[in-house]
């Protein structure tokens, strides 16, 4: 099979490899779409991202759905010939994490793209077959493949108390962002505002559902008189996040998405005296079903934030199409031409 190998910084090289083979509870799925993820640019452009160091060939991509096409030989959940996406971090499902139903925490996770562990920017993977599911035929291959930034939408909206009626308030208009809102009024909110500098990406955020939204270029949060229950901090910058903080109502959630790179400010006094419920959010757990459905019945449409598409020849115009277009949101690898 073809598979794209980040070799070095700013290096990928188109190489043969073998196709692998399922272990006894596995299934091999061919892929046929890939989300570009901002993680898979950060290893390509730094060649780690924090402690996650590449330090041997890899294959980036974790934003996966494909077709299983041969299943292992204990596998018992009839996916032979299945559309299915990819939930692409396999914990060891022994540890006190798991045990406690947080898999997403388990410290020996092998997730796709984060080193040493391969992604999906190929042909073919092998993966456990509880973490591959089943799509119906409304969903297509592209959105089978974004269940995966939707899973972290639904799962910052879940830590974040997000229901009927809500007032949300969503700093950063990326891609997270952006589904964050979609799932945000899918929940119920009854307001959503979304916050950016990018001109084109507020005006898809108001085109997905966003009730409001607020150019931080020209006007700060606190200038809005918007006053959220919930605050979904996507941008990882950590102005944003200090003026998203002192924006939310007393006895409000804080939810941090976005990874920053250092340090973060924060406005200690704001958070005691109001009382606000202040989280991290790691990825996801059980969020794939609930993503299934909100995809399949057209409360999320994943489609509308797709801005491009190449072949597994063009992963690294893939990974740098946003720094060369700033109109570019989501793009998305096809390792197969049809």
């Amino acid at each position: 099979m073809r598979a794209a190998v980040l070799r070095d910084v700013r290096q990928i090289v188109l190489e043969e490899r073998p196709v692998p083979v399922p272990g006894p509870h596995e299934v091999l799925v061919r892929i046929r779409s890939v989300g570009v993820c901002g993680s898979d640019t950060h290893y390509y452009e730094h060649g780690r991202i924090g402690d996650f160091v590449v330090t041997a060939p890899l294959v980036l991509g974790h934003e996966a759905s494909g077709e299983v096409v041969a299943v292992g030989a204990d596998a018992t959940r009839g996916l032979l010939g299945k559309r299915v996406s990819l939930e692409p971090g396999v914990p060891d499902l022994t540890c006190e994490q798991c045990r406690a139903g947080r898999y997403n925490l388990c410290p020996n996770v092998r997730f796709f793209a984060t080193p040493p562990v391969d992604g999906a920017f190929c042909e073919y993977v092998t993966i456990l077959e509880g973490f591959a599911y089943p799509v119906p035929d409304s969903i297509d291959d592209d959105a089978a493949a974004l269940l995966e930034p939707l899973s972290v939408g639904i799962w910052a909206c879940r830590k974040g108390g997000v229901s009927a009626g809500s007032r949300v308030l969503v700093t950063g208009a990326g891609p997270i962002g952006l589904i964050a809102a979609e799932v945000a009024r899918a929940f119920g909110a009854a307001e959503v505002v979304v916050t950016d500098v990018n001109a084109h990406r507020l005006a898809l955020a108001t085109e997905v559902g966003a009730t409001g939204t607020i150019d931080v270029g020209h006007r700060g949060i606190s200038d809005s008189g918007f006053e959220p229950d919930v605050l979904l901090e996507c941008s990882g910058n950590a102005g944003a996040t200090v003026a998203g903080i002192r924006s939310v109502t007393r006895g409000g959630h804080v939810v941090l998405v976005g990874m920053g790179g250092g340090p973060l400010p924060l406005p200690v006094s704001d958070i005691q005296t109001r009382e606000l419920r202040l989280t991290g959010t790691f990825r996801y757990a059980n969020t794939w079903p609930s993503a299934i459905a909100l995809t399949s019945s057209g409360a999320v449409d994943l489609n509308r934030l797709v801005t491009g598409r190449h072949t597994l020849d063009e992963v690294e115009d893939a990974l740098t199409a946003p720094a060369r277009d700033e109109r570019a949101v989501k793009v998305v690898v096809r390792p197969w031409v049809d």
